[in-house]
């Protein structure tokens, strides 16, 4: 502790104690920002549950999960479970619960893109994109809410992206997505925050991974890594009880020109 003045400063920020052995889920946690969310939480001595569609990437994951974790560990939750079905979703976060024997963090970091001009876009993709990147954030609260409740305390930190406040064109379902989820992130942080339950919503720009379906050949050297943003993810949930950053937007330094 430090003293200035009449003030007292902690010098100490909490790290470890805020995460060891709290329990986490994922969504979209079998690659990019989604395992490197997961793989910063284990490393950090909390329990790890993870899901999206593909078994085939949820099983590669978590084994590598399992050989980053801590000596005696246990196991990391995988499970294929569709966000957009609101009784898949119910089942997989009773099921943690009921496993690891509570809820203290949740993280909503699936998301899918799709990208044309509004006038073209398909009906099936536009009702896709909203119904993973916003629906489906929506599933996962209301599943994990009351649990949460129970436990006192807690974290819902939602990744969106800056498309929700800087709109582009051919961007329509996406950046209509993600402006609502902005928007619901803010009304579920002041519902919750009475109960003791802290709500962010973490927005990056552009990062480097294969978010889009398509690989590039150019220089990606510019654009965020998804660790960076899972560092974000953690420096969130190491601030104190009483502090509450609501909203976290993520840039690259150096932007293409």
């Amino acid at each position: 502790m430090v003293q200035l003045g009449s003030v007292q400063y902690s010098s100490a920020m909490t790290e470890l104690p805020q995460l060891e052995g709290r329990v986490a889920i994922v969504s979209g946690g079998s690659r990019g920002i989604g395992f490197c969310i997961a793989k910063a939480l284990v490393s950090r001595g909390s329990r790890v549950a993870i899901f999206g569609l593909n078994q085939a990437r949820l099983s590669l994951a978590s084994e590598r999960l399992r050989q980053m974790a801590p000596k005696d560990f246990g196991p990391v939750i995988a499970s294929v479970t569709d966000i957009r079905m609101a009784d898949q979703v119910q089942s997989f976060v009773d099921d943690v619960v009921k496993k690891f024997g509570g809820l203290d963090i949740l993280i909503n970091n699936a998301g899918i893109g799709g990208f044309s001009e509004a006038a073209e876009h398909p009906v099936s993709n536009w009702h896709r994109i909203i119904d993973t990147n916003l629906k489906g954030v929506f599933h996962c609260c209301r599943a994990a809410i009351p649990h949460l409740r129970r436990r006192g305390s807690g974290w819902i930190i939602n990744v969106s992206s800056l498309a929700g406040r800087y709109p582009f064109s051919g961007g329509s379902a996406y950046c209509a997505s993600k402006a609502g989820l902005n928007a619901f992130s803010e009304v579920l942080m002041q519902e919750l925050r009475s109960h003791n339950i802290r709500v962010s919503c973490v927005s990056p720009g552009s990062v480097d991974t294969d978010f889009s379906g398509t690989t590039t050949n150019g220089d990606t050297s510019w654009k965020l890594n998804p660790d960076d943003v899972a560092q974000a993810v953690v420096d969130l949930l190491d601030h104190e009880q009483r502090s509450l950053p609501s909203l976290v937007e993520l840039r690259p330094s150096k932007p293409r020109r």
